[in-house]
């Protein structure tokens, strides 16, 4: 809980009958115990806490064990394609393909689900996200698009538990891992869920990213938001804030991303999942020339189980989903970049933190033995983390206007992304 292990899940507070709560939301947003736990109450708690330990290859061979296909980098699947709903309403409402709404939406249309738990922005504070269950179609589209500031879905784990039917569930790698964790031991808080579903997972930032945008545009509290965007309008989209002045402020989705290095969630360095690889059918962004030229939108999708490529096709049949299948290489050089991040870089900086004494966390797989040029572009890259995330780099960087920074970070990572580039993909 006071570890940088910790991803904020929240199965320990919806687990802990009001024992354990969040902490300071829109600061370190940590897990506070508040009241004795028994040793049942612990035990439960620590087997279904995934920042620590999470069996890959163990929970695969449990939750997949008729897959088609299993590579390291992308985990079981079926089948591997690119994607967006068919309803322009979705695919546009979404963070780039529609692919997960559209999924939800036409559950609850065939009944095949109650509910959907997904993840939107509190009606209270909407300047933070919450978790929900969605019985409509136009609950389902108010927790549509990525929101790049840390969630706690798993802290409404009483509430799914007392719902009546079956829910689809919606999270990212590390809030399923500990759901399949919990199903794995038949925890009765999780018998509801029959389907999984997630986007693929870059980072989180802590909240300090909205203030830290807020007031380079001049605001001060973080209060004055009514409504919080990270994806608003065609893809990529836009960070977007409106606030109970009326005043709209905007900035492109790529100049936004200067907040990463500046305000990223520690736990986000030390997560191998890319592609979230528990799911039924996960999805993220086709970063690829071809459809970044198109705009509109479209997804790279996953189907990993045997029912969610069933319900793959069911969409695609019934003229829900576009889908054109692509092959394992395709997809990994698609997402090169973030493959490279996650599944090497991410191991190099658990050795470095093993290194340090510090606590890491289990797999049950490592990957190594990469090239003396790999670990020394990550000895850089984390250099850069570890200074940019000081309060003086913070301040600097709010001297100056979002888009001059945020044009002046997207020139820089292009020039990255073009020098690393052999470095990246050397034997990926």
């Amino acid at each position: 809980m006071r570890s940088h292990l910790c991803n904020r899940c929240g199965s320990c507070v919806g687990l802990s009958e009001g024992k354990v709560i969040f902490e300071d939301k829109t600061g370190k947003y940590l897990p506070k115990i508040v009241a004795p736990i028994d040793d049942q109450l612990a035990d439960t708690l620590w087997e279904a806490c995934a920042g620590k330990q999470f069996d890959f290859p163990k929970y695969t061979e449990k939750f997949y064990p008729d897959r088609s296909h299993f590579h390291t980098f992308i985990g079981p699947y079926e089948r591997i394609g690119i994607g967006y709903a068919a309803d322009p309403a979705v695919r546009l409402g979404g963070a780039s393909g529609g692919i997960i709404s559209a999924v939800l939406i036409w559950l609850l249309k065939n009944k095949r689900i109650d509910g959907a738990v997904v993840l939107g922005m509190s009606e209270t504070e909407p300047w933070l996200t919450q978790a929900f269950i969605a019985t409509t179609a136009e609950e389902v589209m108010q927790g549509a698009q990525s929101k790049y500031i840390i969630s706690s879905n798993n802290d409404i784990l009483p509430q799914i538990a007392a719902f009546e039917g079956q829910l689809a569930y919606v999270g990212l790698p590390g809030q399923i891992q500990s759901i399949r964790k919990l199903q794995a031991i038949g925890h009765p808080s999780v018998k509801n869920i029959a389907y999984i579903f997630g986007p693929f997972y870059g980072n989180t930032l802590h909240f300090s990213s909205v203030n830290s945008f807020l007031k380079t545009h001049g605001v001060k509290d973080y209060r004055q938001i009514t409504k919080l965007y990270f994806r608003h309008g065609e893809w990529p989209g836009n960070m977007r804030v409106e606030l109970k002045s009326g005043r709209v402020i905007e900035l492109k989705k790529f100049h936004a991303n200067y907040l990463i290095p500046f305000h990223i969630l520690r736990n986000s360095l030390y997560c191998t999942d890319l592609t979230n690889e528990f799911t039924d059918i996960s999805g993220g962004d086709a970063w690829a020339p071809v459809y970044e030229e198109r705009g509109k939108g479209f997804s790279m999708v996953i189907s990993r189980s045997k029912k969610g490529d069933a319900l793959l096709q069911e969409m695609v049949d019934d003229g829900w989903l576009s889908f054109d299948q692509i092959s394992e290489q395709e997809a990994i050089t698609m997402h090169s970049h973030g493959y490279d991040f996650k599944k090497r870089g991410g191991f190099i900086r658990i050795g470095f933190r093993k290194m340090l004494g510090k606590s890491t966390p289990d797999y049950g797989y490592q990957l190594k033995g990469f090239a003396f040029s790999r670990y020394a572009m990550e000895v850089v890259i984390s250099s850069l983390f570890i200074l940019m995330s000081t309060p003086v780099a913070r301040w600097i960087v709010e001297q100056f206007p979002p888009k001059f920074i945020g044009g002046i970070f997207e020139r820089s990572r292009t020039i990255w992304k073009k020098s690393t580039h052999q470095i990246k993909r050397k034997e990926l």
